[in-house]
């Protein structure tokens, strides 16, 4: 008995989920590429393996003839019949002719076919056990490190490589230590194989984690549309309701909020934002940036750009540290945005209406007859403070025009901004924010 090959059959059978057959298969072949080499001149050589034994005998096909001519191909009547006493000349038969020396020459020749055999077989295995499973959640054990962090992963029945772009850069591992991940891909290797990718820092594993927590996500009640994430820290996702009776961000948080704790427990604590959706940009930013209040806001669709103005307070905030809020808010909404401090717009605003007013427009020094959008009894209190013209009101502050009775500090703001406006666009130039 082969006790070698035995082994070799029962630990690809239990630790890779490879069958006998296959394995048996494969090695066949590649012994049989061996054989034809080491038996000069054979022809139709075939080889067999006990599967429960693991002897193998070799076999070279020979023809029947009355004198033999060419030995590696022929045999004699007399000696095919010691073989099989029916035989006769002309026909053809399977001869043993294992070479003394086989067993060290063929396993040498055969080594590498048959690496490539059962890496073919391991790679079918994988493709049938984890193909249906991409986008699942899985778990392993962290078995050793290769070239440098990245992981490889042991599933069972096969290992996985979780590369280091694959996980925060917050997240250390030590052999041995359990991991969850998302099954993020199967390919094909270089040398034939095929392997089994995972990845922690990718947006569907949030998914996949919140799909476990929350039943009514599972249950198409809730949807989550989109997850903007910087792995590690922080991470935003938009989520509605089928069911209005359900409220999308309250499903998600859970009693107490147990359900997203339990989400970010396994993100290592990374921070969660959950907005509730919106199909319009403006509106979804508005969420997302909640309670922080937008004072001044335009939409530039040809550039495919959101700018706002924030109060000075809030502009950190909205920001965020290197600039991660503002990054992941705008791939929620799909436009780039652009924060400005409310200092810093009123300056630039005040800048361009000096520049306007300081045109040789002599339109600008004719009477104003009204202004739009603003009632009458407020304009007669314009006139009646001395802003009888474009230009006293160009040059004029917010700060200044509030001091008059009826006219508070955001309609003083909006009095001056729609003067400019109005200038801007009888220039023809395009307004850079609105209210």
């Amino acid at each position: 008995m082969n006790k070698d090959l035995i082994a070799i059959f029962e630990y690809l059978e239990r630790e890779k989920g490879i069958k006998r057959e296959i394995v048996i298969s494969a090695i066949e072949e590649s012994l049989r590429a061996a054989a034809r080499k080491s038996i000069s001149g054979a022809s139709n050589v075939t080889v067999t393996i006990h599967p429960k034994t693991g002897n193998i005998d070799v076999y070279c096909e020979k023809e029947i003839v009355d004198e033999v001519e060419v030995p590696a191909q022929e045999i004699s009547l007399e000696e095919a019949r010691e073989i099989d006493p029916e035989s006769q000349v002309g026909q053809f038969i399977d001869v043993i002719a294992t070479p003394r020396d086989f067993g060290r020459i063929a396993a040498q020749k055969a080594r590498q076919i048959i690496t490539q055999k059962l890496r073919g077989a391991e790679r079918d295995v994988i493709y049938e056990e984890y193909r249906h499973r991409v986008n699942e959640l899985i778990s392993g054990t962290v078995k050793r490190f290769v070239r440098g962090a990245n992981l490889i992963i042991d599933l069972g029945k096969v290992e996985a490589l979780m590369p280091m772009k694959h996980y925060p850069k917050t997240e250390k591992y030590n052999l041995g230590d359990k991991v969850l991940a998302l099954l993020l891909e199967v390919n094909d290797t270089e040398n034939g194989g095929a392997e089994v990718i995972l990845s922690r820092s990718h947006p569907e594993f949030v998914r996949q984690l919140l799909i476990q927590e929350v039943p009514e996500i599972n249950d198409n009640i809730v949807i989550i549309d989109k997850i903007a994430r910087d792995p590690g820290y922080r991470t935003k996702l938009t989520v509605r309701s089928t069911d209005p009776k359900v409220d999308p961000v309250g499903a998600c948080v859970g009693m107490r909020g147990v359900r997203v704790k339990n989400v970010v427990r396994e993100l290592h604590n990374e921070k969660i934002d959950i907005i509730p959706f919106s199909a319009d940009p403006i509106e979804l930013l508005q969420n997302a940036l909640s309670p922080i209040e937008i004072r001044k806001i335009n939409i530039s669709e040809d550039d495919q750009t959101i700018s706002i103005v924030v109060d000075d307070e809030d502009f950190a905030a909205v920001i965020g540290k290197k600039g991660m809020n503002a990054r992941l808010n705008s791939e929620l909404i799909g436009y780039e945005l652009e924060v400005q401090r409310m200092t810093d717009y009123n300056r630039t605003m005040a800048l361009q209406r000096t520049e306007l007013a300081e045109s040789d427009d002599p339109s600008l020094n004719e009477p104003l007859e009204g202004i739009d959008g603003l009632n009458n009894l407020i304009f007669q209190h314009l006139i009646a403070e001395g802003y009888t013209t474009l230009k006293s009101l160009l040059i004029a502050t917010p700060e200044e025009l509030a001091k008059i009775p009826g006219i508070s500090l955001d309609t003083a703001d909006k009095i001056i901004e729609q003067i400019r406006k109005q200038r801007i666009e009888s220039l023809g130039k395009k307004p850079e924010a609105n209210n």
